[in-house]
C-alpha cells in the first residue's frame, strides 16, 4: 500500500523547490516518483503540430517534472506540517459481513488522511 496518493496535499523536504506545497497530480510507481502541482517546473520546447485536439502552436511551455517520493513528505491535516504516514486497522461491517481495513494516519496529530 502506497503513503503517497493521488490528490494528497505534500510539502517538498529537499531539492530547488524545498518548503512548497502542493497537490499530487500523479504517481509513477515503476519509477518511485510523483508530479506534484506547481513544484518541479520546467520549460520544455514544443514543435508546431497536431495534438488530438486541432492544431498546436510552437514555442515554450513550463510543465511539472517528477519528484522523487522521498523527496515529498504527506502535510497534516490538523497542523498544516508535514508528517509521517502510519496504518491503524479498523473492524467495519460492509454487506452484513466484517472486514478489515487499513486506515492511514498522520503519525503527528493521529487522525486519518
Amino acid at each position: 500500500m502506497a503513503k503517497i496518493k493521488k490528490g494528497d496535499q505534500v510539502l517538498v523536504i529537499s531539492g530547488r523547490d524545498k518548503g512548497k506545497t502542493g497537490r499530487v497530480l500523479e504517481v509513477l510507481k515503476d519509477s518511485d516518483r510523483v508530479i506534484v502541482e506547481g513544484v518541479q517546473r520546467v520549460t520544455k520546447h514544443t514543435k508546431v503540430g497536431q495534438n488530438d485536439r486541432g492544431t498546436r502552436t510552437g514555442g515554450l511551455e513550463t510543465v511539472e517534472a517528477p519528484i522523487h517520493v522521498s523527496n515529498v513528505m504527506v502535510v497534516d491535516p490538523e497542523t498544516k506540517k508535514g508528517t509521517r504516514v502510519g496504518y491503524r486497522t479498523e473492524e467495519v461491517e460492509r454487506d452484513g459481513r466484517k472486514r478489515t481495513v487499513r486506515v492511514r494516519v498522520a503519525k503527528r496529530s493521529g487522525k486519518d488522511i
